[in-house]
């Protein structure tokens, strides 16, 4: 989209998008990566800025691509070359000293198999099913990114009042998780419906409505025991319930 005047071939837009997306990325990855591993930020701090941005950096690159129906491939591509590399990283295939301090919590490398292989899953998978017209894998995916990513920061710091059903959070993580979420995803969703990518286009006051449900529905989710599945467990609840009501 932004890059159509410049291309007359989809292709070559599309494979330049993509050099450009993974560039972006792969620059805000090494960045946290190599802050975490000066001591610059602490390690699970590090964790969740890189869980906030790569997600919303990712989703604004989609208007890189061009409006071929093999665009969506083209994207895909950069999660899932950097989820690829989190498995090589986790099962010691590859040495990554700086990503193993920013993104597990423990400093075991293992640990990347699991949230971290999640989220990129997560976002292989919502770029190929839903792309950037529609509004439901947007949704899913910003939830994920500002509400889940801000839940641990200001649950961890803040939080003093622990839910009964899941000592490990707190009322104030999970409103944060659904503030979060719901103002990443009603950004993102305005955003894009004012850009005219999204089909069809959305009546912003209604959509606001919905997301704020869904916002909901993925924040108790969130504050269930479910331990390392929750990149799946929240995205999950926010797509089945964006599904329905988009």
């Amino acid at each position: 989209m932004w890059l159509d005047p410049l291309f007359s071939s989809d292709v070559l837009q599309d494979a330049v998008a993509m050099l450009l997306t993974f560039g972006v990325s792969l620059a805000w990855l090494r960045l946290m990566d190599g802050l975490a591993h000066r001591g610059m930020i602490e390690a699970r701090l590090s964790r969740k800025v890189i869980h906030i941005g790569t997600g919303p950096l990712f989703v604004l690159c989609w208007n890189l691509f061009s409006s071929s129906p093999t665009a969506r491939l083209w994207a895909a591509a950069v999660p899932l070359a950097i989820t690829l590399q989190f498995i090589a990283v986790g099962l010691g295939w590859m040495k990554d000293e700086a990503a193993v301090k920013a993104m597990t919590r423990h400093g075991n490398p293992r640990e990347i198999l699991f949230g971290p292989l999640f989220y990129g899953l997560v976002f292989v998978a919502c770029t190929l099913a839903f792309w950037k017209t529609s509004a439901v894998g947007i949704i899913g995916l910003m939830i994920l990114c500002g509400g889940d990513g801000l839940a641990d920061i200001v649950g961890r710091r803040w939080g003093r009042a622990r839910l009964p059903w899941n000592s490990t959070k707190s009322w104030l993580g999970s409103a944060a998780m659904f503030l979060g979420g719901f103002v990443f995803a009603l950004a993102f969703v305005a955003a894009f419906n004012a850009l005219e990518v999204l089909e069809p286009a959305l009546e912003m006051t209604s959509a606001t409505g919905k997301i704020a449900l869904i916002s909901l529905a993925a924040a108790i989710v969130e504050s269930l025991p479910l331990s390392d599945v929750d990149n799946l467990t929240i995205t999950g609840t926010a797509i089945a319930l964006g599904g329905i009501l988009f």
